[in-house]
């Protein structure tokens, strides 16, 4: 483009989406766990679900904080966070809202170091009270 004084080396960006962390439990993920996926990302049933069909949406690279995520990989996060909304939807006609969200960092509670997006499904009833949702990672500040 005329006169484009962008002078960002993009070169070595393509090297840094194979990035993965020995040890990490996210990186390392079973083939046979995967629901869900595309080029940059997979989704996982969670192994401890707060309920029925909550699924984790990983990016492929590791990064541990979604706030380090390149722009194309949050587009395809969530275009696949579309897809697997949609077909639990499908599969069970008692889900009436989800919940999406993401622990950045030990004090936010993130206990695995790699990036992710957690969908929850919900269901009329599930709490005595759901007005809030996400407040509730602070009880006494989800009621207002």
């Amino acid at each position: 483009m005329k006169r484009d004084r962008d002078t960002t080396d993009f070169r070595g960006v393509a090297a840094r989406y194979r990035e993965r962390s020995d040890g990490c439990i996210f990186c390392d993920v079973d083939s046979s766990r995967v629901v869900a996926a595309n080029e940059l990302m997979v989704a996982i049933k969670d192994a401890y679900p707060v309920t029925e069909g909550h699924s984790l949406l990983l990016p492929r690279r590791h990064v541990a904080s979604p706030n380090a995520l390149y722009q194309p990989v949050i587009n395809e996060m969530w275009a696949l966070a579309a897809n697997v909304r949609g077909e639990l939807l499908a599969a069970d006609e008692t889900i009436t809202g989800f919940n999406f969200g993401s622990n950045d960092g030990a004090s936010a509670g993130q206990t695995v170091m790699h990036a992710h997006l957690h969908i929850i499904p919900r269901r009329d009833g599930d709490a005595e009270r759901p007005r809030g949702g996400v407040r509730g990672v602070i009880p006494e500040r989800q009621a207002y």
